[in-house]
């Protein structure tokens, strides 16, 4: 496999940056894989005189790992790093990092966490199950080769699924990135290293709890870190005013948006890059950011100082003069029997990530909307065949997707129908059953996957006993202030009732809260 001009010219400037010699030790057979990964090894090879190419025999092949040479100045402390399958795609900046971390390249991890890693004791060893499209695997990746090269006690094999089928077939994997630690699982979907420690060091959740209990009141704080609390912390920052950010996931819904042609300025994106491109402005501001908390419930005492307290599920209290909430919204369930059952065994919700563990086989999509008929359209390229259900009469999708639709040969469309059930045994979806709206009739259709795009949620489930004025459908009620019904509280984004849920709506009413909240704070 030989590389293209630019990520090659790309590539040997990062190889520029190792410090030690390394071997990149190959278990090859004769498969079309193999060859194409030893071509791919044998190109890195002889970009730098770092790096050696030595064969090995490994059960997964192809496969290779990345190792310390000999020379190298710790050469005695081993490193567990192996990638099964050729990481191209979005794992070829996983590649890269693990060459130039196990080659003596400065970690960029806070010295508090290599120590805590370091420190860890016991034998930890995982794999990933990723796909190459999973714009949410590398993280995972990267975090658990970070992890290895740190502790030589934590070894770490990334595996694709779409290679090592039969892997995939046996432990019932369904859904990437999906996590096993010492055979057992360990997780499922985007993780890093801050929420994968906490699972390994037990004493991490009561002592980060403790540092939150102790910050000062601030003036803004926001919870939710998509796009309008990203607007809303610069915007409440740029104020010269003590600000805060608390966030379960920075970037939220975008981190699992693909294609972004409709943001102002900028022909197309993704959403990863987008998020990351809002983290580093975020990051230019004096703000605090609080990542990995789940806000549990919001109360405001006026015999407290008048301060509007947020409660998170690890214990802590935050308190600040003004909130905004940003907490956006996810993917709506169908809610039916089977559903919750099968979620991650046949049961997915993201196209993009999970689709090519589903290559040659017979799927649904749920939703006649602009995201069902998209991820309709990109799952039949690969899939068998895919069979559209939508509750109305017709589609709702642009025409423009509909005749691209209508242009597939392995694609049914049916209309006015009921999912009513998902189906399957030992522990794996086989089916599902619909309800003809018309007829009443029941039907049912034998698959091996199931993908849901039918709207969001906002984010409100917290907020029921905060005293805050929800609309029938969850969504915040807000003035043209952003303000909420409760004082110094205030909203932006999807978890609002602000219609067109679009990326760049809810940046401009972030904005449009942080400075309705100074406002409020300059009146008070």
């Amino acid at each position: 496999m030989a590389l293209d001009t630019t990520i090659k010219n790309q590539l040997q400037t990062y190889l520029q940056m190792l410090r030690e010699p390394i071997e990149l030790a190959a278990s090859l057979d004769e498969s079309a894989g193999s060859k194409e990964l030893l071509a791919l090894l044998e190109e890195i090879a002889g970009m730098s005189d770092k790096i050696t190419l030595i064969r090995e025999d490994d059960a997964r092949k192809p496969s290779f790992a990345v190792k310390r040479s000999s020379a190298h100045k710790d050469a005695a402390k081993e490193v567990g790093i192996r990638f099964a399958g050729i990481p191209m795609g979005h794992e070829f900046t996983s590649l890269v990092l693990a060459l130039l971390q196990v080659g003596g390249h400065p970690l960029k991890l806070e010295a508090e966490k290599i120590a805590q890693i370091a420190a860890l004791e016991g034998k930890f060893h995982f794999e990933t199950f990723i796909s190459l499209s999973c714009h949410n695997c590398p993280e995972v990746v990267q975090s658990l080769n970070l992890m290895a090269v740190i502790n030589p006690n934590i070894t770490h094999v990334m595996i694709d699924g779409s290679l090592f089928q039969d892997e995939v077939n046996e432990r019932k994997i369904m859904a990437v990135p999906t996590i096993f630690m010492n055979g057992e699982e360990f997780g499922a979907g985007r993780m890093g290293v801050d929420e994968i420690l906490p699972k390994l060091d037990s004493a991490a959740v009561a002592r980060e709890a403790k540092k939150l209990d102790a910050k000062a009141p601030y003036d803004i704080l926001i919870v939710g870190g998509g796009p309008a609390g990203a607007s809303a912390a610069i915007y409440a920052a740029r104020k010269g005013i003590k600000t805060g950010i608390v966030a379960d996931r920075f970037g939220g819904q975008v981190m699992d948006t693909m294609g972004i042609e409709n943001f102002i300025s900028v022909k197309e994106t993704e959403g990863p890059k987008l998020v990351a491109a809002l983290e580093e402005h975020v990051k230019t501001y004096d703000i605090d950011v609080m990542h990995l908390q789940r806000a549990e419930a919001l109360t405001h005492s006026a015999t407290k100082n008048d301060l509007i307290e947020i409660k998170l599920e690890s214990g802590a209290t935050l308190k600040s003069k003004a909130v905004i909430i940003a907490t956006g919204a996810r993917w709506k369930e169908m809610n039916v029997p089977g559903e919750k059952e099968y979620r991650g065994k046949g049961v997915a919700y993201c196209p993009h990530c999970d689709g090519p563990l589903f290559k040659g086989k017979d799927i649904a999509v749920i939703g006649g909307g602009n995201s069902g008929v998209e991820a309709a359209i990109d799952l039949a390229g690969f899939v068998k065949h895919v069979t559209l259900l939508q509750f109305d009469p017709e589609l709702r999708a642009d025409a423009i997707l509909q005749n691209k639709l209508n242009s597939l040969s392995n694609v049914t469309v049916i209309v006015n129908a009921q999912t009513t059930e998902i189906t399957g045994e030992n522990q794996k979806m086989n089916g599902l059953i619909y309800k003809d709206r018309v007829t009443e009739a029941l039907h049912t259709v034998a698959l091996e996957g199931v993908f849901v795009q039918i709207g969001l949620l906002p984010n409100t489930d917290w907020l029921k006993t905060s005293g805050i004025e929800l609309s029938k459908f969850g969504e915040i009620e807000v003035n043209t202030h952003g303000q909420t019904t409760l004082s110094g509280v205030f909203a932006a984004g999807d978890v609002t009732t602000v219609p067109y849920k679009q990326i760049i709506i809810a940046m401009g009413e972030g904005a449009k809260a942080a400075l309705g909240a100074f406002d409020y704070l300059i009146r008070q």
